[in-house]
Formats: C-alpha cells, structure tokens, sequence
C-alpha cells in the first residue's frame, strides 16, 4: 500500500475522531477539526514530532532547547518563512505534546509554559502570514486565542479513546494503539 494511501487514511482516521470529540464537546468549528486532525497525522511519525535538531543531531524534545537552538534571521525575506515554520511547528508541537500527553507535560510541571508559548507562537504565525500577505492567518489567530481550549480537546479525545492502561507508558501506549489501528484498517484492503 502506497505511503499516502495509508497517511490518508489515518487522516481520515484522526479526523473523525476529532471532529467526533469536537462535537461532543460543543466546537463546531470545522476548519481548525480538520488542522488538528492534519497535526496528528503528522505528528504520528516520531521522525515529525521531533523535527527539530540541535546542532550536535541530538532530538529536541523540549520548547525551551527548541527556542535556544534556533534563532532565524528574520531580516530577510526567507527568515520570516524560517520563523513562520518554527512558530508553527512550535505551535503544534505544544497543543500536541499539552493535549495527548498532557499528564506527562504536567507532570514535568510544563504545561503552563506549554500552554502559553502554543498561544504566542500561532499568534506569531499570525502576524507573520499577514506581513507575508498569505491567506490562512484566521485559523492561527483563532488557534491562538483558544489554544487552551483546543489542548484540553485533544486531552478529552485523549482519555475517551486512546487511555492507556493503568501501568503502561502514555507515549508507547499511544503509538501501540495507531500502529494497531494502522495494521487492521490498511489490512483490509
């Protein structure tokens, strides 16, 4: 099976249930269901969720090592869109990391910092987009001004449909569950 046969259809996958929790929850908002879904598509790839390098190679794992070891030049042209990805990458990095695995940032006492840099950084990617005269900058804007709400969706989508058992590792536990997913949904075709 093609590589994007199967990432559609684990977008599909995260899509309903997104939009299933979304609903449940009251958000009707269709636009920033299907972005989301888009973030845990992507970042159900670990090589995705942590993108970002030091410049020894080392996986950055954490908001702060992220911002100390990139600074773009946003003089130029081509730094703003180096500080738009970051900021958006740091964006999704945080709403991911403070939603599905919210009791792990919380318990590294991150969340608030995780909380208000997810909120920043799309408000960033914002601004940036209508300096850069790009369309889309809404969804950020409103991404921005509800980010706590969108982390603590995805934390109820969390619990309501991927809790990992009593003993198990929330990370290993959440891969577990999609790679299980994967394997009998693309296995039927």
């Amino acid at each position: 099976m093609e590589k994007s046969t199967a990432s559609s259809r684990l977008h599909g996958f995260f899509h309903n249930l997104t939009c299933q929790s979304f609903w449940q929850l009251g958000i009707n908002d269709a636009t920033v269901a299907r972005y989301v879904a888009d973030v845990l598509t992507d970042f159900a790839s670990a090589d995705n969720l942590y993108r970002i390098r030091s410049r020894g190679g080392k996986k950055l794992d954490s908001v702060v090592e992220i911002l100390a070891e990139t600074k773009p030049d946003t003089m130029q042209a081509s730094g703003l869109l180096k500080e738009r990805a970051l900021r958006k990458y740091l964006g999704d990095y945080t709403l991911f990391m403070s939603g599905i695995f919210r009791s792990y940032v919380e318990g590294k006492g991150f969340l608030d910092y995780y909380l208000q840099q997810g909120s920043r950084s799309y408000w960033t990617v914002s601004e940036l987009d209508l300096s850069l005269y790009r369309t889309g900058f809404i969804l950020f804007q409103e991404l921005s001004k509800k980010f706590e709400y969108y982390s603590g969706a995805l934390d109820y989508m969390r619990k309501a449909y991927f809790a990992p058992a009593p003993t198990e590792d929330p990370f290993a536990g959440f891969l577990k569950q999609i790679e299980g997913w994967m394997k009998v949904n693309l296995a039927e075709n």
